[in-house]
């Protein structure tokens, strides 16, 4: 009888510590890149947007998805530590597409405590002369 007692004891005890820990978190330095102008010469364009996991669990993104096939998201697909960083690169090719302003979101979804969040970039791509 004191054997299983103590048994529920502890698995009550470890069940207390797993739930006290803090959950994985991804913090963005910037959820917003804006080009600027560029020509329709050159209408590809790249940017890294870095992040920080200050969750007290490793943290895994599990998809980036952009709003358009003209954007490609490439991210890091190993699980970060806990105070470790990580890089999404967005990728935008204006090649065949009209020049003007542009907006687009990627949306990444990781296991962490808010599981979705939206970055955006935008852009003036000009019309060579």
């Amino acid at each position: 009888m004191k054997k299983i007692l103590l048994m529920a004891i502890m698995l009550l005890g470890s069940m207390t510590m797993m739930l006290a820990q803090k959950p994985a978190e991804i913090k963005f330095d910037k959820v917003t890149h804006n080009f600027g102008n560029f020509s329709d010469k050159e209408p590809v364009v790249s940017c890294v947007f870095s992040f920080t996991n200050v969750g007290e669990q490793p943290l895994v993104v599990n998809q980036a998805v952009a709003s358009c096939g003209c954007t490609v998201p490439e991210y890091t697909k190993t699980p970060i530590q806990p105070g470790e960083k990580g890089e999404i690169k967005v990728t935008y090719n204006g090649t065949g597409k009209f020049a003007g302003h542009f907006k687009k979101s990627i949306t990444i979804r990781t296991n962490g405590a808010v599981e979705m969040t939206r970055l955006y970039i935008e852009g003036n791509m000009e019309e060579s002369k």
